[in-house]
């Protein structure tokens, strides 16, 4: 899951806590750091989402700055252990020339993969841009290699809309394709709606 958008940098407005049945999702701070690095060293983690494994807590303690900064990413927080396990993100989608479209993205420490936690803050997420952000369109990538991502985007209902190719520079020096889809308000009302 391609997890930030680099280009997104000017400040924006405080963003809202969001609640699920398990999860919190917050704005970061810096006390997150430690959280961070916990699961951003890992190669596997590092490697679905597309950034260098974290060698320092210094390394953590500038993504959450980052993080900070951007004012569209949000630590996502198991309630039962009051732990940030991952972060995600609804960015505005530079690839699309209409107003009202946003970039899911999301990004879980692996032990809490297969449980369900990516899909329920993808579908807070997914609820929040459309029936608070006015979103029109919300489009999300993954690598072709990141078959968990693919599942949780097929959960939600987005469709399939091709291959970026040669979209994305990878640490390793490599640059990879990218998986698109996207969801439409009129779906995503639909869908809610049971049609």
């Amino acid at each position: 899951m391609i997890f930030f958008n680099r280009r997104q940098k000017k400040a924006a407005p405080a963003l809202p806590v969001l609640h699920t049945e398990r999860l919190v999702l917050r704005a970061f701070d810096p006390n997150d750091a430690a959280s961070l690095y916990a699961f951003a060293q890992s190669e596997t983690v590092a490697h679905m989402a597309g950034f260098t494994p974290h060698k320092s807590l210094e390394d953590s303690r500038k993504m959450v700055q980052d993080f900070m900064t951007s004012g569209a990413v949000w630590a996502v927080v198991e309630k039962r252990s009051g732990r940030m396990i991952g972060f995600a993100s609804l960015h505005t989608d530079h690839t699309r020339y209409t107003g009202h479209a946003r970039k899911l993205a999301y990004t879980l420490g692996e032990e809490y993969w297969g449980q369900g936690f990516a899909t329920e803050t993808c579908r807070e997420l997914v609820r929040h841009a459309f029936e608070e952000l006015d979103c029109r369109v919300l489009a999300v990538s993954h690598f072709p290699f990141n078959h968990k991502s693919k599942r949780v985007i097929k959960k939600l209902g987005f469709a399939y809309e091709g291959v970026q190719r040669y979209a994305h520079d990878l640490p390793d020096g490599s640059v990879a394709d990218l998986v698109c889809y996207s969801l439409l308000r009129s779906e995503y009302e639909a869908r809610k709606q049971g049609k």
